[in-house]
C-alpha cells in the first residue's frame, strides 16, 4: 500500500515558513519522499501501519493551512496516468519496495 501526503501551507510569516520547514522534515523523518511539490508519498506494508502513520503525521501537522492523506493500493498506485513528465528520481528509486535504505 501506498500513504501519499498532499499539503498546501501558508509561508508568508517567518513563523509560517518554520513550521512548513518543520513539518516537510518530519515527513521525510516519517520516510516519505517527495514525488512532486507538496506531494509526499510512503510505502506501507498494511493498513494497521497506514492508520499508525496517519496517527504520527497528525502530531506534527502545522495549526493552519491544508494538508491531506489518502492511501492507495499497489495496483491503484500502478494505474496512476502521468499525462506530463515522468516518474521522479525518488519514486523510480522507491519503486514498490516495502523497505527503503538509502
Amino acid at each position: 500500500m501506498r500513504m501519499l501526503c498532499m499539503f498546501d501551507l501558508p509561508v508568508d510569516t517567518a513563523y509560517e515558513r518554520r513550521a512548513y520547514r518543520e513539518f516537510r522534515k518530519n515527513l521525510i523523518r516519517e520516510g516519505f519522499t517527495m514525488i512532486q511539490y507538496s506531494v509526499y508519498l510512503r510505502t506501507c506494508p498494511n493498513r494497521d501501519y497506514i492508520e499508525r502513520l496517519a496517527k504520527r503525521v497528525a502530531l506534527f501537522t502545522p495549526k493552519q493551512g491544508h494538508i491531506r492523506l489518502i492511501s492507495v493500493t499497489e495496483r491503484q498506485y500502478q494505474e496512476m496516468k502521468i499525462l506530463v513528465g515522468n516518474y521522479s528520481v525518488n519514486e523510480k528509486r522507491v519503486g514498490s519496495e516495502r523497505l527503503i535504505v538509502l
